[in-house]
């Protein structure tokens, strides 16, 4: 059996560990609405993960309502001749899930992160035509009050020579922040290529 002290030094060692690997990130907020628009938590987990539970939760929340409230009182008062600060998406990237190959299915990711406030607006096109069917993923909250935000578009037969092109919009850019990628019969990885890219 371990004593006290080696169970101290091996929990240390495995909190150390697993902070390090995975990081949460909580957020209370509140309004003055009068419960108008009250929702649940909506998690976004990869089809391999757990679902999250949290037995406390609820009531954690109520505690931290009534200080929410007190805290948006104050700040109300203190914050309200201040203009509201953007911050501009960092470098967004524009990356293939696997190398892309000609008549090879695949799936183009374009990550904006770093930007305030949420959410930025993606456009795509193929040969300077307009995509309507991307999705894109809800902006996380980072933990330096930044945001990161996805779209995917899905290639079912790109053809060689095809070049797509992903736009960012967001208040703090003077003009949409556009990569583009081609598709090319090599076994080089792709990346893309960011133009347009103009901070206010």
């Amino acid at each position: 059996m371990l004593d006290k002290l080696r169970l101290k030094q091996l929990i240390k060692a495995l909190l150390r560990h697993f902070v390090d690997i995975h990081k949460t990130i909580s957020m209370h907020g509140c309004s003055e609405s009068d419960k108008q628009s009250m929702w649940d938590i909506v998690y976004n987990l990869p089809k391999f993960g757990d679902p999250i539970e949290c037995p406390d939760c609820y009531g954690i929340s109520l505690d931290q309502q009534a200080v929410c409230y007190g805290n948006l009182k104050i700040r109300e008062k203190a914050l309200k001749d201040l203009p509201l600060q953007f911050d501009p998406p960092g470098a967004p990237l524009l990356y293939p899930k696997d190398h892309l190959l000609p008549s090879k299915p695949n799936t183009l990711v374009c990550q904006a992160s770093g930007f305030y406030p949420a959410p930025v607006n993606f456009t795509w096109t193929r040969d300077q035509l307009s995509i309507s069917s991307s999705s894109v993923s809800q902006a996380f909250p980072q933990s330096d009050g930044t945001f990161t935000q996805f779209s995917t578009i899905e290639l079912l037969q790109p053809e060689e020579g095809q070049v797509y092109s992903c736009s960012l919009e967001h208040p703090a850019l003077k003009e949409p922040a556009t990569l583009t990628v081609s598709i090319s019969n090599t076994n080089k990885p792709t990346s893309g290529v960011m133009s347009n890219y103009i901070y206010i």
